[in-house]
């Protein structure tokens, strides 16, 4: 895929405020430290388009990003991490919720992991979710670089048997934002759910 145009246009907290275009969407979901912003960074070529932050949990904001005019990456809020009131955090489940029932444009939901540790509850939960309203999914694995390649299989297991992945359904990416592993497969599964979605 040739990025040949990336921009933030639209942060919404409800769907009155969603985008209009119609374009396809593929959302971004994971826990606030798993390394999303950087996912996005490399995916895109960009250095800061998405915003790093020490302090999980910034997003509180459903992000949309414009690529190629074509379709959109959809940056949810990063569940787990952030320090916020369990008022606020309902108001995020309310917020995601509307979006995942909701939205006729999403195509594809990127579930990120780490990949160095057995997913959370939370990652569970997620996956289920996302199941239970016959969403597809592609698992992206991150920080796959702080893991010797000799033990991949056994962590890619460890994860599939965790989330009880759906083989037949979903796909399973082991990537690296420091070095790039995995981005070309992944741009591959991204421009296929956006062509016939």
């Amino acid at each position: 895929m040739q990025v040949n145009f990336a921009d933030i246009v639209m942060s919404a907290v409800s769907p009155a405020q969603y985008p209009t275009e119609g374009y396809p969407e593929i959302a971004l979901a994971g826990r606030s430290n798993v390394g999303k912003s950087s996912f996005i960074n490399t995916m895109l070529n960009r250095k800061k388009l998405a915003r790093t932050s020490s302090k999980p949990g910034k997003t509180r904001t459903i992000n949309f990003y414009d690529i190629n005019h074509e379709f959109f990456f959809v940056d949810v809020p990063g569940y787990g991490y952030a320090k916020v009131s369990k008022k606020e955090r309902e108001k995020w489940g309310t917020m995601m919720n509307e979006y995942f029932t909701q939205r006729k444009e999403l195509v594809l939901t990127i579930l990120l992991v780490d990949f160095r540790h057995e997913p959370s509850p939370e990652d569970c939960q997620m996956y289920d979710f996302l199941k239970y309203y016959d969403l597809p999914v592609l698992v992206v694995a991150t920080k796959a670089d702080k893991i010797s390649s000799s033990k991949w299989n056994k962590h890619t297991n460890v994860i599939k048997a965790a989330l009880d992945f759906e083989e037949d359904e979903d796909q399973f990416v082991v990537y690296s934002s420091e070095t790039k592993e995995g981005r070309e497969e992944a741009w591959k599964i991204i421009s296929s759910a956006v062509r016939h979605g």
